[in-house]
């Protein structure tokens, strides 16, 4: 492994396109716009990256998949953390003009 996450050296994910150094180093920016946000919401960078999908549209419903009881309680605090229009637009400018890694739909993903 590489060292960025250290919970990733434990978890299954870990053979993810999406959690590959190459992709990481790619998405370094998205990920600093998210730890930001936590940091002053005092929440984690996944809380924020679900209560941005909770506060986006009513009606979508994010489905995180875990193994461990701690990050499923850490998961639903999500739901308790209303993000401003300014917020959303924010992460939302941020996936329009940060160059991503395609497992995360960046610009090298033709959208249709």
């Amino acid at each position: 492994m590489y060292g960025h996450e250290p919970w990733l050296r434990q978890a299954e994910s870990c053979v993810m396109p999406q959690f590959q150094k190459e992709a990481v180093e790619q998405n370094q920016k998205l990920l600093a716009l998210i730890q930001t946000l936590a940091d002053s919401r005092q929440a984690t960078p996944a809380q924020i990256s679900l209560a941005w999908m909770i506060n986006k549209k009513p009606w979508i419903v994010p489905i995180p998949g875990t193994t461990n009881l701690g990050r499923m309680k850490e998961n639903g605090g999500a739901a308790d953390i209303v993000l401003t229009p300014e917020e959303v637009q924010h992460i939302d400018d941020a996936l329009d003009h940060v160059a991503m890694s395609a497992v995360f739909g960046g610009t090298a993903v033709e959208k249709k």
